[in-house]
């Protein structure tokens, strides 16, 4: 009987553990509504929205084939430098491949971006680190490296 009580105290620990680690719904369709706010700002070419989905701080961090840039501002003058208008912007699709829950206010993103542009099309994938600051989830780390 003690063999059973303790085979069953540790599935029950197997199965909370899962489900401790495991995304909420809710916190998921809010996560994916960010990245939906992203590709509708990008495609409307208006990076300062595209923006509004990363925190506003120093310690943003943004890494891309230039290595690491730091600040939320400097990460919208690397944007700006380097998609001065639409034609280079293009039209943004996302594929999330993976969402998984770091701690209860941190998210783990990876994904596959494609841009369509007269310029010529660029797609890659890209890591985020999401997290939830004042109720609100903001990307706080982002790594995207385009495809050769």
């Amino acid at each position: 009987m003690k063999r059973i009580v303790v085979l069953l105290f540790g599935v029950l620990l197997v199965f909370s553990g899962y489900s401790a680690n495991k995304l909420k719904e809710k916190d998921r369709n809010e996560i994916l509504a960010l990245l939906d706010k992203q590709v509708e700002a990008w495609n409307d070419a208006n990076l300062e929205v595209f923006m509004e989905t990363y925190r506003n701080s120093e310690k943003l961090v943004f890494v891309g084939a230039n290595g690491p840039t730091y600040g939320w501002q400097a990460t919208l003058d690397n944007y700006k430098k380097s998609y001065p208008d639409k034609a280079r912007m293009g039209h943004l699709a996302f594929k999330i491949l993976d969402t998984s829950k770091i701690d209860r206010k941190s998210v783990f993103v990876i994904g596959r971006f494609e841009l369509t542009r007269e310029v010529g099309d660029l797609s890659g994938h890209f890591t985020l680190v999401i997290q939830k600051i004042k109720r609100n989830w903001v990307i706080v780390s982002d790594h995207s490296s385009a495809s050769d």
